[in-house]
C-alpha cells in the first residue's frame, strides 16, 4: 500500500541526492520543513565563513585582493556560481544587497514614466515588501500609488490566472513586477509567456525569484526576461540575512544604474576616485555599496553544492516529495477538513505544499511540539517545504502520521489559534 512506511524507505534508498543530506546540520529530533523560509546550515557554508574569517585574520586590508577568495571580486565570483541556477550568462548576475534594496535599484533603473506610460503592474498576492518598495518608487516620482500601482486580483485567493495578468497589460503600464512563485500557495507563474506578452506591448518585465531560486530551474535569458532579483537564505541555504542577488538581461548591460554607488564602478576605474561614474559593463553596475563579505561568505559553500547536485535532479526529487506528500494527505487526512491549496500539476507547483485549515495556527504549534517545523501563514495556511537536498521521504511519511495523530487526539486544542510575533 502507498501508505506503508516501507514505500518511503524505498524511495529514500533510490534517491540519487541522498548523499547530500549529510552535508547539512540536521537535528536528530527534528523534521525541518521550513527551508522555504530559512534553509539549513551546510558544513561547506560553515567552512566558507571560516575561510573568509581566516583571510581577514591573515591579510587584513590586503584581503580585498589576496587570499583564496579576494573580497573585491567576491560578488562577481558568487554571480558566476549563481548564473546557471537562473539560466543566465555570468555577466548578467551579481550577488549584492538585499531583495528589497535590489528591487529599489531595478525599479529606479527601469521605471521611466511618461505621459502615456506611468503605471506599474503587480499582483495582490505578492509578498508585502515588494509592494512597499513599488509604492515608494511611485511616490518618489510624484505619483499616487492608489492610481499608478495596478494589482491583478486573484479569483480564489491563492493563485493567479495568466490571462488575467495579460489582460492587465494596458497601454498605460510602463513596468511589470511579479513573483516567480507565489509565497503562500507555491504556484509557479508562467514567466516565459508573460515576458513574451509584455514585450509585445513594449513593457519592461521583471520577477522576484525568492521562492523559486534553488527550487526550480529557470531560463531567464532564453525567455528574454528584463530583470530579476532574489534572496539567498531560503532554498539556497545562505544563512539568515545572507546577501541578495539580481539579474539584468545582457541587452540592458551598459545602462546606467538608477541608484549609483561606489561599487557600481568599472573595476579598473573604481579607485581613480573620479566624481563621474564609469559604470561596470556587466551586472556589477547595479551594485551600490561595499559587498557584505561576511554575509556573502556562506554562499561560497552552499552554491558549490548546487553545482554538484544540479537543478534538474533537485527539481525531479522536489516534485516527487511534494507529490508523495499530497498523496498521503489525501489518503490519511480526508476526515479532518484540510484543503490542499497549492497547484496539483507539476508544471505550476513550486517546492512546497500549502494546506488550509481553520485551526492552522494551533496545528502548527502542535507540530512543533512534536518536533516538526512547519510555517504558518495568516490566517489559515500551513506551508510544508520538503527540500530536495536534505529532506527525506520517510520524514514526509512521519509528518503525515503525526498530523493524523494530532487531529485524532485533538491535541492542537491546548494552543491558542493565533500566530506568534514571527510566523
Amino acid at each position: 500500500m502507498k501508505t506503508e512506511k516501507s514505500i518511503a524507505i524505498q524511495y529514500d534508498q533510490e534517491d540519487p541526492l541522498q548523499s547530500f543530506r549529510k552535508e547539512f546540520y540536521i537535528s536528530d529530533n527534528t523534521i525541518y520543513f521550513d527551508g522555504n523560509s530559512l534553509g539549513l546550515l551546510s558544513k561547506r557554508a560553515e567552512q566558507a565563513v571560516e575561510s573568509i574569517m581566516e583571510a581577514w585574520k591573515r591579510h587584513a586590508i590586503d584581503g580585498w585582493t589576496e587570499g583564496t577568495h579576494p573580497w573585491f571580486y567576491l560578488s562577481e565570483q558568487l554571480g558566476d556560481l549563481s548564473a546557471p541556477l537562473v539560466g543566465a550568462s555570468t555577466d548578467e548576475v551579481i550577488v549584492t544587497g538585499s531583495t528589497t534594496t535590489n528591487l529599489h535599484q531595478l525599479v529606479a533603473t527601469f521605471f521611466k514614466p511618461d505621459e502615456k506610460r506611468n503605471k506599474i503592474l503587480a499582483d495582490e498576492l505578492n509578498f508585502p515588501s515588494d509592494i512597499y518598495a513599488l509604492k515608494s518608487q511611485l511616490k518618489l516620482k510624484g505619483l499616487d500609488p492608489d492610481d499608478h500601482l495596478v494589482q491583478i486580483k486573484s479569483k480564489d485567493g491563492n493563485t493567479l490566472q495568466t490571462q488575467d495578468i495579460i489582460d492587465g497589460m494596458q497601454d498605460d503600464i510602463a513596468l511589470i513586477v511579479l513573483p516567480s512563485i507565489l509565497y503562500r500557495s507555491g504556484q509557479i507563474v508562467d514567466m516565459e509567456t508573460l515576458t513574451k506578452e509584455a514585450h509585445k506591448r513594449g513593457i519592461i518585465i521583471g520577477f522576484d525569484l525568492c521562492h523559486s531560486i534553488g527550487s526550480i530551474p529557470h531560463q531567464l535569458t532564453e525567455w528574454d526576461v528584463d530583470f530579476a532579483f532574489w534572496c539567498t537564505y531560503k532554498h539556497l541555504n545562505g544563512g539568515p540575512g545572507s546577501v541578495g542577488a539580481l539579474y539584468v538581461n545582457k541587452k540592458h548591460l551598459g545602462k546606467e544604474p538608477g541608484l549609483a554607488g561606489w561599487f557600481s564602478s568599472a573595476k579598473d576605474k573604481q579607485f581613480d576616485m573620479e566624481h563621474t561614474l564609469t559604470p561596470a559593463e556587466d551586472a556589477g553596475a547595479f551594485q551600490i555599496g561595499t559587498p557584505h563579505v561576511l554575509s556573502a561568505a556562506p554562499l561560497l559553500g552552499s552554491l558549490e553544492i548546487f553545482k554538484e547536485a544540479g537543478m534538474d535532479q533537485i527539481r525531479e526529487k522536489s516534485l516527487k516529495l511534494t507529490n508523495y506528500f499530497m498523496e498521503l494527505i489525501e489518503i490519511e487526512l480526508t476526515d479532518y477538513a484540510f484543503t490542499i491549496a497549492n497547484p496539483r500539476d507539476d508544471q505550476t507547483r513550486g517546492g512546497h505544499i500549502f494546506l488550509e485549515h481553520p485551526e492552522a495556527a494551533r496545528i502548527c504549534k502542535a507540530l512543533k511540539e512534536n518536533g516538526i517545523v512547519p510555517d504558518f501563514r495568516n490566517p489559515n495556511g500551513i506551508r510544508l517545504a520538503p527540500v530536495a537536498l536534505y529532506n527525506t521521504f520517510e520524514e514526509v511519511w512521519e509528518t503525515v502520521k503525526t498530523l493524523k495523530e494530532i487531529m485524532q487526539e485533538e491535541s492542537y486544542k491546548k494552543f491558542e489559534n493565533k500566530r506568534g510575533v514571527i510566523a
